[in-house]
């Protein structure tokens, strides 16, 4: 079993930055790719960007050039750096994890609870 923490988010001016950080924790799990999504009301949930333990990096067009994925500092974290944000970026903001187990090998889908980023002037 794997939980997901995740942090950061708030309400930000538009044309501000926030960064969001998401900690796995767990035993008996290998990460294979790790990332976020968000869910604006009335929307899909969208992938916004994801990282794999290869290091290669996905992300969304519409945050292209504006956020950052990258490892955290610790094992199994990951942060989110999100800059230029804009009004239509409002969202909750998801961590995911595509976790192995050590066991089963079978892989399996991890969500956190989401935190509120609200752009707003």
């Amino acid at each position: 079993q794997v939980q997901l923490v995740e942090s950061g988010g708030g309400l930000v001016q538009p044309g501000g930055s926030l960064r969001l950080s998401c900690a796995a924790s767990g035993s008996g799990f290998s990460i294979d790719a790790m990332g976020w999504y968000r869910q604006a009301p009335g929307k899909q949930r969208e992938q916004v960007a994801i990282i794999t333990t290869g290091g290669t990096i996905n992300y969304a067009d519409s945050v292209k050039g504006r956020f950052t994925i990258d490892r955290g500092n610790a094992k199994n974290t990951v942060d989110l750096q999100l800059n230029s944000l804009k009004p239509e970026d409002t969202a909750v903001y998801l961590c995911y994890a595509d976790a192995r187990s050590q066991y089963t090998f079978l892989h399996r889908t991890y969500w956190g609870q989401g935190t509120q980023v609200t752009v707003s002037s």
